[in-house]
């Protein structure tokens, strides 16, 4: 079944049908969804939210573009939060230099700091690195040692994926990659190994085509899986299976019996 590695179901977006929409997941082949967050108060959203759902995991992290509301008081909410039951890694953490919501350093500081805190529970990492390269580069060498995780939402070159798939972490691939004008992600999954993909959406945004610039949610990953198979000369269904091992085997889920 299709498991997507990385979803904002908390966002305004699904307000109006939310439940209606997550309790239809089974029936549209959809197994697995790790919910991620992006700010203080996500963290605590997604965690509440994934208990409802069986099928549902919680990420815990502050992204970039939120960092500048962290000190070490808060700080100890997202530690905490991160100990709580069904959370399966921190995210999403990283670096964004297109926005530049915050400044570098500060960015910096707390994507080293969110590091450390998933070396110290023993979590994957879910990063987000935006017109960034060098400096994420940088630091996941320093600081990411020992841990596994994703690169969310991969734009980067094909040398760089296949080095982050030596430091032991998944690509992330999404709706980006039906795009026709996606040829620089289109060549790195022709580049890297399957075993070394996840599927995701980060609903509500970047929806695959047909759907593009409508909201996104974890069914059409079906596409995003049909995409990856024509590149790779397999079948959907191959992807699907497939990237299901990775995502159970990255955040150490169990597979049902």
């Amino acid at each position: 079944m299709i498991f997507d590695t990385h979803a904002h179901y908390d966002d305004g977006q699904f307000d109006e049908d939310r439940e209606e929409l997550l309790r239809s997941m089974a029936d549209k082949g959809v197994g697995t969804i790790v919910n991620v967050s992006a700010s203080l108060k996500s963290c605590r959203r997604v965690v509440n939210m994934v208990q409802d759902y069986p099928f549902m995991y919680a990420a815990v992290g502050v992204h970039p573009d939120e960092v500048g509301e962290l000190d070490e008081e808060s700080f100890v909410q997202v530690r905490e939060q991160a100990k709580r039951e069904k959370v399966v890694a921190i995210g999403e953490i990283g670096l964004d230099y297109y926005w530049d919501h915050e400044s570098h350093d500060i960015q910096k500081k707390w994507f080293v700091r969110q590091l450390e805190l998933a070396g110290e529970l023993g979590l994957p990492v879910l990063i987000h690195s935006r017109e960034a390269a060098a400096d994420t580069m940088e630091i996941m060498k320093e600081y990411a040692r020992g841990l596994t995780g994703v690169i969310h939402c991969y734009s980067y070159s094909e040398e760089m994926a296949e080095e982050y798939v030596k430091m032991g972490f998944y690509i992330g691939v999404g709706g980006v990659v039906t795009f026709k004008n996606a040829r620089k992600l289109k060549r790195t999954v022709e580049r890297i190994p399957l075993a070394s993909i996840v599927l995701e959406t980060d609903c509500p945004y970047l929806a695959p085509e047909p759907f593009r610039g409508k909201r996104n949610q974890s069914a059409y990953i079906r596409f995003v899986a049909g995409e990856v198979a024509k590149i790779k000369g397999i079948t959907c269904e191959e992807v699907i299976a497939r990237t299901e091992e990775n995502g159970k085997r990255l955040y150490g889920i169990m597979r049902e019996a």
